[in-house]
């Protein structure tokens, strides 16, 4: 059996059995409360991904609490209040992964090559046709897979995303990429096909991002939780009530699917220079709902 959350009920127990062991002895206090009770929602929420990854409960739970390190310094680190957020942050610092700046530089190099490209073709500079579209991949293609590769990095405030998910970050920036690419394709004289395809794969990109981020689970590092803990800042929504997350990425998709049906039917019907209006508006709805649904209601 699972919990809600995507770890079993036997993980979790054991998660509970690990922090209240750690936070032993300690004379709690509303603050300690609080950064126990968003250490756990940590724990249980890297213990879920790292079993989404591949590992087994026991081997995530392991690696999520060796990820944890000593809570009993987080504990200290409270009670004295002597770790100001610069100190903090120089101790826990991680410097970023040689070998991914270097992927970084070469495929931005790649981009700012192709968008050249593109630029010449705007200004009427003659530039063939499968020059344009290769420039239009190639200004894409990197850009998602740079986005995914600084998701999977690991930075001093945040733990490493799964691979999975950070792909899906990845193929969402390149389709909007694309998107834009194939609508300014359209806007220097070619056929109307280009700018619905264009458009389609934006809102499809815009859906992806939506439904990615709603169903976000928190990667904060242990002391950063604890920094929020002691100036009491409030989580939103989405992070502290995941099934909300779930319902909000299922309207967005019902919301999109039925945009993109309107902007398909006043396309072919009253003409293509208002089926904008359906994309907006599922625009608007969207933002509307985003706002009534992101923040938990004050008692």
């Amino acid at each position: 059996m699972t919990a809600s959350n995507g770890t079993t009920r036997d993980t979790a127990t054991d998660i509970h059995r690990l922090l209240d062991q750690a936070f032993a002895g300690v004379e709690m206090t509303a603050e300690l409360q609080d950064l126990k009770e968003e250490i756990r929602a940590n724990l249980v929420a890297r213990v879920a991904d790292l079993e989404r990854a591949g590992l087994s409960p026991t081997a995530a739970t392991g690696r999520a609490m060796a990820e944890l390190g000593d809570v009993r310094s987080l504990i200290d680190e409270m009670e004295t209040g002597s770790d100001s957020p610069a100190a903090a942050w120089a101790r826990h610092r991680v410097r970023p992964n040689p070998g991914f700046l270097v992927r970084m530089i070469v495929l931005a190099a790649i981009a700012v090559a192709a968008l050249a490209i593109l630029v010449l073709a705007a200004v009427d500079v003659a530039v063939p046709e499968p020059a344009q579209l290769t420039a239009i991949v190639a200004v894409a293609l990197p850009v998602g897979i740079i986005v995914a590769d600084a998701l999977r990095q690991e930075t001093t405030t945040n733990y490493p995303m799964p691979s999975l998910r950070a792909a899906g970050y990845g193929a969402a920036a390149t389709l909007a990429l694309a998107g834009a690419g194939s609508s300014w394709r359209y806007l220097i004289g070619t056929e109307l096909p280009w700018l619905i395809g264009g458009a389609l794969a934006i809102v499809a990109s815009i859906v992806a991002f939506t439904c990615l981020g709603a169903t976000q689970t928190n990667r904060h590092k242990p002391w950063v939780l604890q920094q929020h803990a002691s100036h009491h800042e409030v989580g939103d929504r989405f992070t502290n009530d995941p099934a909300a997350a779930a319902r909000f990425g299922l309207y967005t998709l019902t919301l999109w699917l039925i945009a993109i049906a309107a902007f398909a039917v006043l396309g072919f019907t009253i003409g293509w220079a208002w089926s904008w209006l359906a994309l907006v508006g599922g625009l608007a709805a969207m933002m509307l709902m985003l706002a009534r649904m992101l923040f938990a209601p004050r008692n």
